[in-house]
C-alpha cells in the first residue's frame, strides 16, 4: 500500500531538466511516459493477463508445452499496456524463456520482445545427471570462485536453459551459499546441462552496490495502530543535514518512512550470518539522529535512510515508479554488518546491507542508488548474466545511482558521473568509477568489442553502456560539471552532441522497462534504447539520431551513415612462460613489426593464463602499464579473455609484454596471448 501519495503528484518533466550545456530542449512525446499505476490496478491487470495468457500463447505462436506466467504490467500516458511474461515448458521454468507484450488501449497487439526467438523444446525432461552431482559441481565452482563454506542453499531445480547461444536444453539450476571474499554474504545461482553436467551459466543473486517478487523482510516491524508520519532531522556522514521520513509510536521514534512505502532501517548489531534477515529497527527517543561520525551508531543508519529516500523519490517524481518493484513497497536498509565492506542486495529479503569495514563505509547517495537499482534490475529484465548481459545489468546500477545523485541535489554530495567516489577512501577495496572514460579504472573499458563478454566480469563489461550514457547525456571532450572536470573521447574521433541527462535517463528506463529482457546483449541495448527514443521522440527525431551516434562513439553498431571499424594485424606468442611460486610476476613478449603510427585505442589483448594470479597487466613497448580483466576459470583450467585497451598515445612497433602475477599456490602458466591491432 502507498501512502502519502499527495507528496508525489504526476508532473509531466520539462524537456531541458538536466540539460548538458548547448544540448537542444528535447521534449517527449506525454503518451509514452510512464503513468502510474496502484498496486490495486497492478493486481488487476496481472489478473486480466493471466485469464487471457493461453489466448496470447496462441497469437504468439507458442508451442503446446508452453505456458506464460504474468510477471508486471506497465502503462503509459496514452493507455498503451507492457506485460512482461515468463515462459515455462511441460511445467518447468524456462531461463531466458521472457517476454514482454506491448498492447495498444484498443487491446490490439502492437508487438513483442522476446529474449529468445525460439520455439522453446527439448528432447525430454528427464536428466542423466542427478540432482546430487549437479550440487556437487555447483559447490566446487563456487568454491573455485572463492565462496567460503560453500554448501547447496537450495536443492537444484530442473529447468529449461534458453538463455545461450545454442538451443535449449534441460538443466538444473542450484543455489550455493556460503561467504564472498569480502566478508559479504553469497547466493551463487549454477546453471548445469542436466545431460552432460557441464556448466552453462552463473550469476550472483547477492550484488555488490559497488528471483523477485520475495516477500517482505520477515523481521520487519509490523504496522501497529496509533502510528503516526513524522519528519525528523538526520546528521549524516556523506550528506550532512538531512530531514527523514520517521515515524512515531507513543513516545518512541522509528526510522520508517511510510511516505516511501513504509522503508525501514535495521542495525545489524554487527550480525555476520549472512542471511540478511533480521536486525534491529532503529528508534530515537528526540527524533534527531545521529551526529555525522562513527562515534554514534547511528549516523550509517540516517545514510542509508536518507539514501533509500532519494532514491524512492526520483523514480516516483521521474518515472513514476513507487518503489522498485513498482509496488509501493519500500524496501529495507540494514547497517552495521560486521567483517565486510561495501554495500549489497538481497533479493531474498528485498534489502539492502551496509558492511561496516574499510575506512568510509559504503552508503553515499549514489551507493544506495546502485544497490536499489539491483532490485529494479531484478524485478523487471532480471537479467541471466550470460554473455554480456550482466554488463547491461551493472551499467544500469551505475547509471541510475548518478541520475538518483543528480535528482537529490545535495549540497555535500552534488550529482557527478563517479560511482563510489566519496566512498573507502584510501581502502584496498576503494571502488571507483567514472562514466567518461571507464578506462580509467582498474577493470574498465571505453568501447566494446566483440569478445567483451569473455571477462565473465561485469564491470569491465559496463563501461561501453555507462560511456554512451555519458556521451549521450555531456557530449565529448573536456568539460566541468558541478566542480568536476570530464575529458570524453570517442572510438572514431568524431563528436557525440548531447541531449541532455534527463532525456538520457527516460530512455535508458524506457529502454530497461519496456524494451530489454533477461538476454539483452549490447546489440540489444542499442536495439531497446533506440525503439525508446522512437517511442518518446520519434523514429525520424534528432533524439533518435543522437542516440545511435553515441552507440557508435563506442564501436556499438556504427554512425548513421558510418562503416564497422577496421581490424588490422594480429602478433602472437604461442610459447608457455611458467608463474613463479612466490607470487611474483613472469612476462611473455611479442614484437611488432610494420604497423606504422601509433596503436589503437581498440587494442584487443586475447590472453590464456592458467591459475593466474591478481594483476595481470599489458606492459608497452616504453614501460607504460595498462591492467587486463581476467577471466573466471575453475582450479586448473586456463583463464581465456579478451581486453580491449585503449593504446593510442603508443607507438604500435616495439616489444610489448604481458606480465602475470601467480597466485603463489598452483604450478600456474602463460600459455599465449595475442594482439590485434
Amino acid at each position: 500500500m502507498i501512502t502519502g501519495l499527495a507528496l508525489f503528484a504526476v508532473v509531466l518533466p520539462p524537456g531541458v531538466a538536466g540539460a548538458a550545456p548547448g544540448a537542444a530542449e528535447v521534449v517527449p512525446r506525454s503518451g509514452a511516459l510512464p503513468s502510474y499505476i496502484s498496486p490495486a490496478e497492478q493486481a488487476r491487470l496481472l489478473a486480466d493477463a493471466t485469464a487471457a495468457r493461453e489466448g496470447t500463447a496462441n497469437r504468439l505462436g507458442l508451442g503446446g508445452k508452453e505456458r506464460l506466467v504474468a510477471r508486471s504490467v506497465l502503462k503509459d500516458m496514452d493507455g498503451t499496456l507492457h506485460t512482461r511474461y515468463e515462459r515455462t515448458y511441460d511445467g518447468l521454468p524456462v531461463l531466458g524463456g521472457d517476454l514482454v507484450v506491448h498492447t495498444a488501449p484498443s487491446g490490439r497487439m502492437k508487438g513483442v520482445t522476446r529474449a529468445s526467438e525460439d520455439r522453446i523444446a527439448v528432447p525430454g525432461t528427464k536428466p542423466v545427471r542427478n540432482a546430487r552431482s549437479a550440487g556437487a559441481f555447483s559447490v566446487r565452482a563456487a568454491e573455485a570462485a572463492g565462496t567460503e563454506g560453500a554448501v547447496v542453499g537450495r536443492a537444484p531445480r530442473k529447468v529449461v536453459w534458453a538463455a545461450g547461444d545454442g538451443r535449449p536444453v534441460l538443466a538444473w539450476e542450484t543455489v550455493v551459499k556460503g561467504t564472498q571474499a569480502d566478508g559479504m554474504p553469497s547466493e551463487l545461482h549454477v546453471v548445469t546441462d542436466a545431460t552432460t553436467g557441464a556448466e552453462l551459466n552463473r550469476r550472483e543473486a547477492v550484488v555488490n552496490a559497488v528471483g523477485t517478487g520475495a516477500p517482505r523482510d520477515t523481521g520487519a516491524e509490523p504496522a501497529k495502530a496509533g502510528r503516526v508520519e513524522d519528519r525528523g532531522v538526520g546528521h549524516s556522514r556523506h550528506s550532512g543535514r538531512v530531514e527523514l521520513g520517521t515515524s512515531r509510536y507513543g513516545s518512541l521514534y522509528t526510522l520508517t518512512d511510510n511516505a516511501r512505502g513504509g522503508h525501514r532501517t535495521y542495525d545489524l548489531m554487527n550480525d555476520q550470518s549472512g542471511s540478511g534477515i533480521g536486525g534491529r529497527l532503529v528508534t530515537d527517543t528526540d527524533n534527531v539522529w545521529g551526529d555525522g561520525t562513527s562515534a554514534n551508531r547511528q549516523t550509517d543508519a540516517v545514510d542509508a535512510a536518507y539514501g533509500a529516500q532519494v532514491t524512492w523519490d526520483y523514480f516516483a517524481e521521474v518515472h513514476q515508479r513507487y518503489g522498485v518493484r513498482n509496488d509501493g513497497d519500500g524496501a529495507s536498509s540494514k547497517v552495521h554488518r560486521t567483517n565486510s565492506r561495501g554495500a549489497y542486495w538481497y533479493d531474498s529479503c528485498f534489502c539492502l546491507v551496509y558492511g561496516e569495514s574499510g575506512t568510509t563505509p559504503y552508503t553515499s547517495i549514489d551507493m544506495a542508488a546502485h544497490g536499489m537499482a539491483s532490485g529494479l534490475v531484478a524485478a523487471t529484465t532480471n537479467f541471466s548474466y550470460y554473455g554480456e548481459s550482466g554488463g547491461i545489468a551493472a551499467a544500469t546500477r551505475d547509471i541510475f545511482a548518478a541520475a538518483v545523485e543528480f535528482h537529490a541535489d545535495n549540497p555535500r554530495d552534488p550529482g557527478d558521473y563517479l560511482t563510489g567516489e566519496n566512498v573507502d577512501q584510501g581502502g584496498l577495496n576503494h571502488r571507483y568509477r567514472q562514466m567518461d572514460r571507464p578506462s580509467k579504472q582498474i577493470r574498465g573499458t571505453d568501447y566494446w568489442h566483440p569478445r567483451i563478454s569473455s571477462s565473465q566480469h561485469g564491470t569491465y563489461m559496463a563501461g561501453p553502456a555507462t560511456h554512451w550514457f555519458y556521451l549521450l547525456s555531456e557530449g565529448d571532450g573536456a568539460k566541468t560539471v558541478n566542480g568536476v572536470a570530464y575529458d570524453s573521447p570517442t572510438h572514431d574521433g568524431l563528436p557525440v552532441t548531447p541531449i541532455g541527462r534527463a532525456a538520457a535517463e527516460r530512455i535508458w528506463y524506457r529502454a530497461l522497462t519496456v524494451h530489454m529482457t533477461s538476454s539483452t546483449d549490447y546489440l540489444g541495448a542499442r536495439a531497446a534504447t533506440l525503439a525508446a527514443a522512437a517511442d518518446l521522440y520519434g523514429a525520424s527525431s534528432q533524439t533518435y539520431r543522437k542516440v545511435a551516434e553515441a552507440w557508435g562513439a563506442v564501436n556499438v553498431g556504427t554512425r548513421p551513415g558510418g562503416s564497422p571499424r577496421p581490424v588490422g594485424p594480429s602478433f602472437e606468442n604461442t610459447a608457455n612462460y611458467p608463474l613463479p611460486a612466490d607470487a611474483s610476476t613472469a612476462e611473455s613478449p611479442i614484437t611488432v613489426t610494420g604497423v606504422p603510427g601509433k596503436a589503437p585505442n581498440i587494442l584487443l589483448v586475447d590472453v590464456n593464463v592458467v591459475d593466474s594470479g591478481q594483476l595481470m597487466e599489458l606492459v608497452a613497448p616504453d614501460g607504460s602499464t595498462y591492467p587486463l580483466v581476467n577471466g573466471f576459470s575453475l582450479e586448473g583450467d586456463p583463464s581465456i579473455s579478451t581486453s580491449g585497451v585503449d593504446a593510442s598515445a603508443e607507438t604500435a612497433n616495439g616489444t610489448w609484454k604481458l606480465r602475470v602475477r601467480g597466485s603463489g599456490y598452483y604450478s600456474g602458466y602463460i600459455d599465449s596471448w595475442k594482439l590485434t591491432f
